[in-house]
């Protein structure tokens, strides 16, 4: 299954209108549903009030100024004064109630998004940049977030007085109003002709900035290797290019985002402009006051500011816009390991099978082709060849963390895809050539995935270690449970990390116990200790090992040759020795 995220063919999906955008996106914010009815009413009260006083104005004009009453402009005057202080307030309680939600909306967002991430296969992980995920994670997430709680509210606002300053203009003089909106109706249609290039260009500036993030990671990760081989220049090149990429893109989406503000601006100037030159006209035709232009004058305003605040708004929309494209895309993802119901439990003897089992990675050459072979319950199995042969390839499948393209794979008589990942998981233990380390301690590590004994002591763990016939691993650590790991495991050993990763799959007691490359890192001494603890393992445990080292699977109850897709008995030790050395299975 394609899961690139970043692929071409990403193009030919169908378009999703910005209502449809907006309603999922509200979707997200369901339990605020109450308090964001609460925000809106706010609005309206802050833009009924805000559109009073206009009106009042020249009502004020008109009727007292005029004629000279200083008592009714005095109490007018305080009118106005109360109606805008009222809209102050209520402002303030609307911003401070928006910034709540949009808060709580980004932790819901950022939670969402990262189970979403945890529930897809390895497959999704290999074709992706954990660059540009983080970026996903953290700032498309806080784009969407910063226009919710700083400018949807000022969105619907301007929307809001818009209409009722629209509304006011007509209401007062319909030929007037008319003619004071008509540069909207260019803005209109210049706006709706550029959203698409200007969400276009902010698409590619979040890409761009996750390409970015992308580089400075593994550049990071890998920064013993480019002092190793003094390369430096090499990465520094690379994150030159990133970064004067992401600076382009950002530079074409900062003139995309601005473009609006000089036309609304200019549509503003046109519109009053208007208005005073048949206003007057108005005026000393006798059909109109003095009053009511400069009501008229102010709802254009009204209706004009609010305006060319949109063209910010709207830029900031499509930042989020864009950036909600990129988190939908991972939301809208389903893993392609999916449980399946499988009625028909086999019994037998074998405790795995593969029953003409393919397989290919996506976009690749096929790495297995109609393999079959079976693995009887506590028995020791050994997977050799050449690098690149498929040898791993098994041991992934074995585990799950593929599906074959073909075929079935059977665990103890029914479908492996039947089984719940945490009932496999429990079944299944994995130790891997590179095993990665979480911050923590060595206690932490160990009982990584490991409920049953989380609410042990390090008094009862120790026992349990003794038990499992491990003591003689945890001593290799100088503060025992206690020592003290780091995120990338460098305050110990690569062959304690070994050691932890053997440890934390012993534990679990799995039925069958995979070990790929799992001695590649130790010293001899700790090998032939590992070896002697395998030994000790109970005599139901299922192992399969894959290793290079030929003393590794000496002790092995049956060898396999892995090699140009096949999976072959490879008879004794020194057949395998043959096998390796011409690189080829016998048919």
């Amino acid at each position: 299954m394609n899961y690139n995220l970043n692929q071409a063919a990403d193009k030919a999906e169908k378009k999703v209108s910005a209502f449809v955008s907006i309603k999922k996106l509200l979707g997200l914010i369901g339990k605020e549903r109450h308090n964001f009815i609460i925000a809106f009413g706010a609005i309206l009260i802050n833009a009924t009030l805000s559109l009073l006083g206009p009106y009042l104005v020249g009502h004020t004009i008109d009727t007292y100024v005029q004629t000279k009453q200083y008592h009714g402009v005095l109490v007018f005057s305080g009118i106005i004064l109360s109606l805008y202080i009222i809209a102050f307030f209520v402002n303030y309680a609307q911003m401070r109630l928006m910034g709540g939600i949009g808060q709580r909306m980004l932790y819901s967002l950022r939670n969402s998004l990262f189970n979403k991430i945890q529930e897809l296969p390895v497959d999704f992980f290999n074709q992706n940049k954990v660059g540009d995920l983080i970026s996903r994670i953290n700032n498309d997430t806080d784009k969407v977030n910063q226009f919710f709680s700083q400018s949807l509210m000022q969105f619907l606002g301007s929307i809001i007085t818009m209409i009722g300053a629209g509304v006011f203009l007509l209401s007062i003089n319909l030929p007037l109003g008319l003619a004071a909106l008509s540069p909207a109706i260019l803005v209109w249609i210049f706006t709706k002709t550029v959203t698409p290039w200007v969400k276009r260009r902010n698409a590619e500036s979040m890409k761009s900035t996750g390409m970015l993030s992308a580089e400075i990671q593994e550049s990071l990760a890998n920064f013993k290797v480019i002092i190793a081989f003094d390369r430096r220049d090499y990465f520094r090149k690379r994150f030159e290019e990133a970064n004067k990429n992401n600076y382009t893109k950002s530079v074409q989406a900062g003139v995309a985002n601005n473009i609006l503000t000089p036309v609304y601006t200019l549509a503003a100037n046109m519109g009053q402009l208007i208005v005073l030159s048949l206003g007057i006209y108005l005026i000393i035709t006798g059909h109109f006051s003095i009053g009511l232009l400069i009501s008229f004058i102010a709802y254009v305003n009204n209706f004009y500011n609010p305006l060319r605040q949109l063209a910010a708004l709207w830029a900031n929309f499509q930042v989020a816009m864009a950036g909600w494209d990129r988190i939908s895309k991972i939301l809208s993802l389903e893993t392609n390991l999916t449980v399946v119901e499988d009625k028909n439990c086999e019994t037998s003897t074998s405790y795995l099978s593969f029953r003409n089992v393919s397989f290919r990675y996506p976009n690749g050459k096929e790495v297995l082709r109609k393999v079959n072979f079976d693995l009887e319950r506590g028995k020791t199995y050994a997977f050799v060849g050449p690098t690149g042969g498929g040898k791993t390839t098994a041991a992934s499948l074995i585990a799950r963390l593929y599906d074959a393209t073909k075929g079935s794979i059977l665990l103890d008589g029914k479908d492996i895809r039947s089984y719940q990942p945490e009932e496999r998981s429990r079944k299944i233990g994995f130790i891997l050539q590179e095993p990665f380390l979480f911050t923590g301690t060595v206690r932490d590590n160990i009982l990584y995935g490991n409920s049953e004994y989380k609410n042990y002591d390090n008094q009862q763990l120790s026992e349990l270690i003794a038990e499992a016939g491990l003591e003689s691993l945890l001593v290799r650590f100088d503060e025992g449970l206690d020592t003290k790991i780091q995120t990338t495991g460098e305050s110990i050993s690569l062959g304690q990390k070994q050691l932890l990763a053997f440890m934390r799959a012993v534990l679990r007691r799995p039925e069958l116990l995979i070990l790929d490359e799992a001695t590649a890192n130790i010293d001899t001494l700790t090998e032939k200790l590992l070896e002697d603890i395998l030994k000790k393992l109970p005599k139901s445990i299922t192992l399969v090992i894959i290793a290079h080292r030929l003393n590794t699977i000496e002790n092995a109850d049956e060898i396999f040759f892995v090699n140009t897709g096949m999976i072959t008995p490879a008879g004794s030790l020194s057949d395998a020795v043959n096998m390796l050395l011409h690189g080829k299975s016998e048919s």
